[in-house]
């Protein structure tokens, strides 16, 4: 059996699969973009407290993702609760720290105008400041759904939902039949899915990027 008909024969199962990882990615990069965006604008005007929220997501960034996806085994068990976790988890350290960066690097005479004309702080931030900073922060959040597409196959180690578990069924049975057709299925399907992705960041960046000529609502 060759690859189009091992997929051909497993089609609404490959389906099936996508579409719980499309869902897992998406959902834990919305929730890493809203906790990232928070920190990011809670501390950017503080040195001290950027640093250290960067430097604490970096150190979670460094731990291999499968003895993150094991220590989470003890307390959250198997299945969903551990591989959501941990591509929260992962997915951090780009948001917070493009949060940090864009904010940081908007204008100073752009803020100061804005509260000269009577704006408050917070609507500076949300009127001025986020606007200018949001393509550097988009950056962060396609940086953070590749890597999060990456995690999300691993988490099949944990029975994760997703294409994790055609590539793990697929290496576990390596000289097998259809052994490396459901690996290469898995593998392609996130590669596919990590490109419609990126896809949408691209186009989502035109149409809410200031100065890109798209007439916005």
């Amino acid at each position: 059996m060759n690859l189009w008909e091992y997929v051909e024969d497993r089609w609404d199962l490959i389906v099936f699969e996508t579409v719980q990882h499309a869902s897992m990615v998406a959902q834990c990069v919305l929730v890493a973009a809203v906790l990232g965006v928070l920190i990011g604008v809670a501390t950017y005007r503080r040195p001290r407290p950027s640093a250290f929220a960067t430097s604490a997501a970096g150190v979670v960034f460094t731990i291999p993702s499968l003895a993150m996806l094991g220590l989470l085994i003890p307390s959250l068990g198997l299945g969903v609760a551990p591989s959501v976790t941990a591509i929260v988890l992962y997915a951090l350290l780009p948001i917070i720290r493009n949060t940090v960066v864009g904010l940081r690097g908007v204008d100073p005479a752009l803020v100061d105008a804005a509260r000269g004309i009577g704006m408050s702080r917070r609507r500076s931030l949300t009127r001025v400041e986020l606007p200018l900073a949001w393509p550097v922060i988009l950056t962060g959040i396609r940086v953070a759904t590749q890597l999060a597409m990456g995690i999300g196959a691993v988490a099949a180690y944990v029975s994760g939902p997703g294409l994790g578990e055609q590539i793990f069924s697929g290496l576990a049975r390596l000289g097998g039949a259809n052994a490396v057709n459901s690996a290469l299925t898995g593998t392609i399907g996130v590669a596919i899915l990590a490109l419609l992705f990126d896809g949408f960041f691209v186009l989502l960046g035109r149409f809410t990027t200031p100065g890109t000529g798209v007439v916005r609502a």
